[in-house]
């Protein structure tokens, strides 16, 4: 590649984009499997079941990232609003929950293999014990020839539910951090990135994003998080009526709303980050009836987020994109050159502060002296040996706490710059 812009019009060959991946990981938001009734669309997921099931057929591990719990559980208890309280939402969730995974063991059984349910939180993939054991599970599903149907589990996720992946976007490229040669496709109503705002005259699809960066960020004007269908919206608390009568909705035409949380913002930084781990994305049209085997054919379809030559692996793509953070170290401007310029470990003389009390092996952010976060981290000694080190040259470790067992407080193999 020779361009150096972020965006380009001539991009390479999907094909071998497509020839390249092992496995694929498709997320579908809930505005695409719901209707404008804001019930489950039933047809939509049996148009993606099938074509699910014709990529696993080429031995390809598959795995589908769907929301629309919450959306299934309006339609099937005739709401016409999102809950805004949050045992609501818990209960409307475990309720849609139940038809959601109904309708795709319909119809992926209809082609011969099964939908195996998988329900996670974000908590599940922040111990290293729990990440490796969903890729193990998601590895057996697909020695089994069945297809791994994911979803956030919103009935007991309780800050989930409020502040969320964001729509499945972060968890679509977490679970694609799991597999080895993936493809993200995140499947949207938007047919993908734009120049402008997509129903603006003159905004352009964008068929190629080479680098990710800023100017591309700077595309995303996000919408409100429920797209208004018509009417007004209810009060703030309140239980969402049951839909009326026919006759009665035809006399007081109510309010409908189809709530998603993730928009293309949600989506560039589910791309960022999987893109970080040497897998391309491609967000596409969800709502065209063929767009998966079309992708697969190397069509352009939507727009591909080319994954960078160097990228994270192993242990360190834990570190990045799930292990939750549990204190902060300010460093010098030496340091921070040393860690992001020099590609060194990060010493104790380094350090002008820490923040959090943390266990050794536990993951810190580490800022400049800015207070930017240019790496995150596993820490070699827990908080408070490191507040009697701090600023300490490294041969002076085991003369202050009587023991040295790492010269570095972060390794270079334990650290992912930010």
């Amino acid at each position: 590649m020779t361009q150096t812009n972020s965006f380009s019009d001539s991009p390479p060959s999907r094909r071998d984009v497509i020839a390249q991946a092992k496995s694929i990981v498709v997320k579908v938001g809930t505005r695409v499997l719901t209707d404008s009734e804001g019930k489950l669309d039933r047809h939509r997921i049996a148009l993606l079941s099938q074509q699910l099931c014709r990529i696993a057929d080429t031995g390809r591990q598959t795995v589908m990232v769907s929301s629309g719990a919450v959306g299934a559980g309006m339609g099937k208890l005739g709401l016409e609003e999102r809950p805004s309280g949050l045992a609501q939402l818990q209960a409307v969730a475990a309720v849609g929950q139940t038809d959601l995974i109904q309708a795709y063991e319909t119809a992926i059984s209809a082609q011969g293999r099964h939908a195996a349910q998988v329900l996670l939180t974000s908590s599940d993939l922040r111990r290293r014990s729990g990440y490796l054991h969903v890729r193990n599970a998601l590895t057996q599903i697909h020695d089994f020839g069945a297809i791994a149907v994911v979803n956030e589990n919103d009935s007991v996720a309780v800050a989930e539910l409020m502040t969320t992946f964001g729509d499945n976007d972060r968890m679509a490229a977490q679970v694609a951090g799991l597999l080895s040669d993936c493809l993200l496709i995140i499947l949207s109503d938007i047919d993908g990135l734009y120049t402008g705002p997509p129903t603006a005259p003159g905004s352009k699809l964008v068929p190629l994003v080479e680098h990710l960066d800023d100017s591309v960020f700077a595309l995303a004007a996000d919408s409100p998080s429920s797209a208004i269908l018509d009417g007004p919206t209810s009060q703030a608390g309140a239980l969402p009526k049951p839909k009326a009568s026919s006759d009665t909705q035809a006399k007081n035409a109510s309010p409908k709303r189809i709530m998603s949380k993730g928009g293309m913002t949600s989506k560039l930084k589910a791309a960022q980050l999987a893109t970080s781990h040497g897998h391309n994305v491609i967000i596409g049209p969800g709502r065209k009836d063929d767009v998966l085997d079309q992708i697969m054919a190397g069509q352009s379809v939507g727009t591909l987020f080319l994954a960078p030559t160097k990228s994270i692996r192993g242990r360190r793509r834990w570190i990045s994109a799930s292990a939750p953070v549990a204190g902060a170290l300010s460093v010098d401007a030496g340091a921070a050159k040393a860690v992001t310029v020099g590609g060194g470990s990060l010493l104790a003389i380094g350090i002008k502060a820490i923040e959090g009390r943390f266990s050794q092996g536990a993951v810190v952010s580490i800022r400049d002296p800015n207070g930017h976060e240019i790496a995150r981290g596993l820490c070699n000694y827990p908080s408070d040996e490191l507040a009697k080190i701090l600023g300490s040259p490294s041969d002076q470790i085991g003369e202050i706490l009587g023991h040295r067992p790492y010269e570095s407080v972060v390794h270079r193999s334990n650290l992912v710059l930010s």
